[in-house]
């Protein structure tokens, strides 16, 4: 027997499929081996050498794949390659202690037959340069995590955490914030024209040049300036001085790399870079498609290269050929080559593993998102292959006679839609009217329209993506968690157009570091130290040294710090109107990890804090009045409620997640209780009790789900239950991580 070790289990399913019984896939669910969490895991005073523990909840797993490999004639290490993918391969191999002798590594890039058998025929050595280098962004980022993340929660607030790309990206974004809330916007205006043909066609032009000079966007200033260009135009003659015709090639987009992937999944579909990378692990590794069981539908989706294989090249064409006009076809197979420095050209762009698995044929094996995913990728690489898209773009020069005014119509017109007809890319047709030179035109109507400068938009997923690339920061696998990471910390939050905007923590914690730490959130360091280890991953640079040349400055920088930056300058207190109502000091106004709150001023004698309803200028917005409003009903609706703990009024007060009940003697008795108000039903009856219904609570450890006839019935859950059962156990199912489900049985294995 052979055993094939693999990161997920949808994963092993996968592959399972394309193997005979002699062997077996298992997956490793992930890393087995991490840096422990209770310390720093880092012997800085050798070499940084790690200290790797398996966590708890890998423990079971480990003894399961050590007795198999025990059994096993040879043990096959199948997980992604990547730096990622060879470090959980080299951990496997540490965590089970399987002798080299026995372990061969194999990697592909997509998950169907041929490349399986293709690599289980061409396995290879261990790549430990990118374990390395996999290692030393692990080591990197845990030494400014642990040692940073203190000092801020000493300088500003509790709780708070710095990284070493995750501050850069927050950086961007405020920034970005800090450009809106300085814009000034400027008045300018147009000067447009309607125009008819002798034909009687309509059509509009915009005032293009005075005086031979291209009039530029904020040349004319105010409605003064606008009104005195319209009183010289008056009773004009208007004669046309020129028409250009042009036709020009449109070329079809490279197939997606993780970077292009996660910014037109943003802009066309609205997903977010962590959405969009879920959907795709789970394209990746395999769907349960109708007649076929469990495909992998997509190529490795965490590459930089716009590589396509030969073989899909050749059915891309093949497909084009049996389902459009020749007139859809190239002569050659078209090529694309990375821009990206250090992209490793050996693998390939994402795309669908059969070119001819066409997305409508998929629709009802897929969830809906999944479907359009897979669409978008799809579409992309097949309509790489197609020929490129022609355009007409026409031009009409009006001259305003005896006047220094001329004005300008463009159109364009779409001729051959090529690649257009399959990637959806809008080309909007505007039409102008066969006109000859020194034709007259008759005026239809003219008018000034006033505008005013907008000001820069914030970063979406898509925006930020593609300026950490143009930066150098980060690499295709860390977009997506660094996005998620700052928005999970309170630094960022979605505004209503889902645009990330920094919280009041955000700026806080940015300056303090661009002050005091300016090599942490430089953008040149940053992305030259991404380089650094591109350089350990190709075997250029030892990890140690790359470390050793950031760690001591770093470390030497920090400790000063402790002694020269005051809290009270960074987080300065504010005075306020409220008085205790504990103790009747006054409360004073500061500042924590997620905003202002009020504090007693006789702490720690006196522990009371309250949430602020008020806005910095005392008024109440609307947003905080409703909040206020809300309290003061449901303080009224439970002044009678008493803690069952320890007998004293239970309170409303609200937190981040919402409001709650909580024990007015905090903090002798912390007991918190949920209202009627936040619980959120399910439909779904307790299959323990059989009378309650399951519905959403919250805990201080967040959310959860249990039965509403609690406490007669204690059933609980702690993702969201479905309403289905499992095949396996008839429990319930519940949504796990990425998208998936699996059983709520905690003796149950069942994933999916």
């Amino acid at each position: 027997m052979d055993l094939i070790i693999v990161e997920s289990p949808t994963k092993a399913k996968t592959i399972t499929k394309f193997l005979d019984k002699n062997f077996v896939v298992e997956s490793s669910y992930g890393h087995v081996r991490d840096l422990p969490k209770s310390e720093m895991g880092i012997d800085i005073t050798k070499n940084f050498s790690p200290t790797y523990i398996i966590p708890t909840a890998a423990k079971k797993n480990v003894t399961k794949l050590k007795k198999l490999a025990a059994k096993a004639e040879k043990i096959i290490l199948a997980t992604d390659e990547d730096r990622e993918g060879e470090a959980i391969a080299w951990h496997l191999l540490e965590a089970l202690h399987i002798p080299e002798s026995k372990t061969e590594r194999i990697a592909f890039h997509e998950i169907t037959k041929e490349a399986i058998n293709e690599a289980l025929k061409n396995p290879r050595e261990l790549d430990l340069n990118l374990v390395d280098a996999q290692q030393a962004r692990r080591i990197l980022d845990r030494l400014v995590g642990y040692e940073l993340s203190p000092f801020l929660w000493k300088k500003v607030a509790r709780g708070l955490s710095a990284g070493r790309v995750q501050s850069v990206a927050m950086r961007l974004i405020v920034e970005k914030e800090r450009e809106i809330l300085a814009f000034k916007p400027e008045e300018y205006w147009d000067v447009l024209g309607k125009f008819l043909t002798a034909k009687n066609e309509s059509f509009e032009a915009s005032l293009n040049k005075i005086g031979g000079q291209t009039v530029e966007k904020l040349a004319i200033k105010n409605k003064e300036e606008a009104d005195k260009i319209l009183a010289a135009l008056n009773n004009a003659k208007y004669i046309v001085a020129g028409v250009e015709q042009k036709q020009s090639k449109k070329n079809p987009p490279a197939p997606f790399t993780t970077s292009t992937l996660q910014q037109a999944a943003n802009s066309i579909l609205g997903f977010s870079a962590k959405q969009t990378m879920m959907i795709a692990q789970q394209l990746y590794e395999g769907a349960e498609i109708a007649g076929e069981g469990q495909v992998g539908l997509i190529t490795y989706m965490r590459t930089d290269s716009l590589n396509l294989s030969v073989k899909f090249l050749t059915d891309a064409q093949t497909y084009l050929k049996n389902n459009f006009d020749g007139k859809y076809q190239i002569a050659e197979p078209r090529k694309f080559k990375t821009k990206s420095k250090g992209a490793q050209e050996a693998h390939e762009a994402i795309r669908p593993t059969e070119a001819s698995r066409a997305p409508e044929a998929l629709e009802a094996s897929l969830t809906p998102n999944q479907y359009k995913l897979y669409k978008l990728i799809w579409q992309r690489a097949v309509a790489s292959q197609m020929p490129e898209a022609i355009v007409n773009s026409a031009s009409i020069n009006i001259d305003a006679q005896n006047t220094p005014y001329q004005f300008r119509a463009t159109g364009q017109t779409l001729v051959f839609d090529g690649y257009l007809k399959l990637y959806p890319e809008k080309i909007s047709d505007n039409v102008l009217p066969v006109v000859a030179e020194k034709e007259e035109v008759k005026l239809e109507n003219l008018n000034g329209e006033q505008h005013f400068t907008k000001p820069p938009a914030r970063y979406s997923d898509a925006t930020l993506v593609k300026q950490l690339e143009e930066y150098g920061i980060g690499r295709p696998s860390t977009y997506a968690p660094t996005i998620a990471t700052i928005i999970e910390r309170n630094y960022v939050e979605r505004d209503d157009a889902k645009k990330l905007k920094p919280t009041e923590i955000a700026f806080v914690v940015n300056d303090l570091l661009v002050k005091h730490f300016p090599q942490i959130v430089d953008f040149k360091f940053t992305a030259d130290m991404e380089n650094n280890l591109d350089a350990v991953a190709e075997g250029e640079k030892k990890w140690q040294p790359v470390i050793a040349d950031f760690y001591k400055p770093f470390h030497e920088n920090l400790t000063a710090k402790y002694e020269e930056v005051d809290k009270n300058a960074v987080m300065p207190e504010e005075k306020s109107d409220e008085v205790c109502e504990k103790c009747g000091s006054p409360m004073i106004i500061k500042r924590g990890r997620y905003g202002k709150f009020l504090a007693c001023s006789g702490f720690p004698k006196c522990k009371n804090i309250k949430s602020m309803d008020k806005n910095k200028d005392g008024v109440i917005d609307g947003k905080d009045k409703a909040i206020s409003e809300a309290m003061e009903k449901l303080k009224e609706k439970y002044k009678a409620e008493v803690c069952e703990k320890c007998g004293s009024p239970m309170v409303v007060r609200n937190g981040r997640f919402g409001m709650f009940l909580a024990c007015s003697a905090y903090p002798k008795c912390k007991n918190i209780k949920n209202m009627e108000e936040n619980k959120v039903g399910t439909g779904i009856a307790c299959p323990a009790c059989g009378k309650g219904e399951i519905v959403q609570k919250r805990s201080r450890r967040g959310l959860f789900y249990a039965c509403s006839n609690y406490p007669a019935c204690k059933n609980a859950y702690s993702g969201k239950p479905l309403a289905e059962k499992c095949p396996d156990c008839g429990a319930l199912l519940m949504e796990g991580k990425n998208g998936g489900v699996k059983c709520s049985s905690k003796e149950c294995e069942y994933e999916k």
